[in-house]
């Protein structure tokens, strides 16, 4: 089909059959769960079945997906046309900007004969606000949840995900031998960011789900702190994190340098973060639980003596990311209690960092993938910290 030439589906990130065998087994899924309709609106579990993605879902958009019949897809008209170009869907419910989209939505619910039907909804995903569930169920009586139904899906990536997901790894390697290289005294935390960012995208990478992590000296000891202009010192650190983009599939990499002299407290730390990454890689095999990587990564760190240094989970699923996030952490975690087994074709990113807050940061990580006998690095950047000489 040729619409305004744009042809459909000329941008997808896969080919039709693709998303044919993805719909076919989310239908499975809702059918096993008694729903007749789900209502999906996070725009990661709609690239998942579609293919669509846009900057612009900060504005309503979402898939009907019906366990018989052909789906609706409610977008707003200024987003149609990168619907034609996403997507293998040849009809969508395009609303208008003076439009209600609550109300456009449940009308086309009802036209479709679907407001009798056992309805649900996707209510895990970061852009369905409490005002629009509530008009919704208003409108429509109570919604049954969906939550975590297509996200099922998603947790095992196919070849072809793995693929992406690597690709992206090659770009975020790019975008970390670029940062590393700008290291030195005086440098800025805008000099990093400028020389990871310009690097990766130079490799191929499209816009992330979140922005990178870089701080230097003893901002680095804050946790997710970003770039602000500050200026590396002599016998400061920096800390380096970022993500690459490859259609929609995300890889991340933690790296650090030191500038000058390296205080023993750091060295020992940056040692147990190799050590513990170490041993995170090393309990991941198919068939184990997600708990495993941590627990091994923990001990590690436990009997070093940094407990209190590493409040976190070790690692979290990755793969397809809209902003505010790179990962695919509300999925799946690597922490205490998680008892999801381990399966080839699983991929996560394991960022091992111990911190005296508010003075420095060192840390380590790798996005992996599972395999048939254990894991597989996407990266083979050096893990040991730089040290520049003063």
């Amino acid at each position: 089909m040729d619409n305004n030439g744009i042809r459909q589906g000329s941008e997808s990130a896969f080919p039709k059959a693709e998303y044919d065998q993805r719909i076919a087994r989310a239908r499975k899924l809702l059918a096993a769960a008694g729903i007749d309709v789900i209502v999906v609106t996070g725009p990661e579990n709609i690239f998942y079945l579609t293919g669509q993605q846009t900057p612009g879902y900060y504005t309503f958009q979402a898939l009907v997906l019906p366990v018989e019949g052909e789906p609706a897809f409610v977008v707003r008209q200024l987003e149609y046309f990168n619907f034609t170009a996403n997507t293998f869907i040849a009809n969508a419910e395009i609303y208008q900007d003076g439009d209600q989209p609550v109300n456009f939505l449940v009308n086309v619910i009802k036209a479709r004969g679907w407001a009798s039907k056992r309805l649900a909804i996707d209510k895990r995903g970061w852009f369905l606000p409490i005002a629009t569930y509530e008009a919704l169920q208003d409108r429509l009586g109570a919604f049954h949840d969906g939550a975590g139904i297509i996200e099922q899906l998603r947790i095992v990536k196919s070849v072809a995900e793995i693929e992406k997901i690597a690709t992206a790894a090659s770009y975020v390697e790019a975008g970390m031998r670029a940062g590393l290289a700008a290291v030195k005294a005086g440098a800025s935390e805008n000099d990093f960011v400028s020389a990871m960012v310009g690097a990766a995208i130079s490799a191929g990478s499209e816009y992330v789900g979140m922005e990178p992590l870089v701080s230097a000296g003893r901002r680095s000891g804050v946790p997710h702190g970003t770039w602000r202009r500050g200026r590396l010192g002599m016998n400061e650190p920096v800390f380096l994190e970022m993500a690459s983009s490859h259609d929609r599939y995300h890889a991340a990499l933690m790296r650090c340098a030191w500038v000058g002299a390296m205080p023993q407290v750091a060295v020992d730390m940056e040692k147990t973060c190799q050590e513990g990454l170490q041993a995170a890689l090393a309990a991941i095999r198919p068939g184990a639980p997600c708990e495993a990587p941590h627990i091994a990564c923990q001990q590690v760190i436990d009997r070093a003596g940094y407990t209190e240094n590493f409040k976190k989970r070790a690692g979290y699923s990755i793969g397809i990311a809209f902003a505010p996030d790179w990962g695919e952490g509300g999925i799946l975690s690597l922490y205490t209690g998680v008892t999801t087994e381990l399966r080839p074709g699983m991929a996560f990113h394991i960022p091992v960092a111990l911190r005296v807050f508010g003075q420095f940061t060192v840390g380590v990580s790798e996005t992996v993938v599972v395999t048939e006998t254990g894991c597989r690095a996407l990266s083979v950047i050096d893990r040991p910290i730089l040290r520049i000489p003063g």
